[in-house]
């Protein structure tokens, strides 16, 4: 890792931020672990205390997201190799 890698971590370790780039690697890799379809019609995407919030265009596409919570909270956790996510909402 570079030098400066290495000063963003130190920084987020200092100020109990630890979890802010896992939850930015959970968010950067949401288009990968949905589609490009859903991807598409992904309005917007956030993490507040380990929930992730989820806003799509289209009512379909909402309720297949919902059924599909548990297989995503898994792959997304995945990504970051932990259990940053706690649970997932849907709007």
């Amino acid at each position: 890792m570079s030098v400066l890698g290495d000063l963003i971590k130190t920084f987020y370790h200092e100020n109990n931020r630890d979890n802010a780039l896992k939850e930015q690697a959970i968010l950067d890799s949401w288009k990968s672990v949905v589609g490009d379809f859903i991807a598409a019609h992904t309005v917007k995407t956030s993490i507040t205390n380990g929930i992730l919030y989820v806003k799509v265009d289209a009512d379909s596409l909402k309720n297949e997201l919902v059924f599909s919570k548990s297989t995503l909270l898994k792959n997304l956790n995945k990504c970051v190799d932990g259990e940053i996510l706690k649970d997932i909402v849907i709007r």
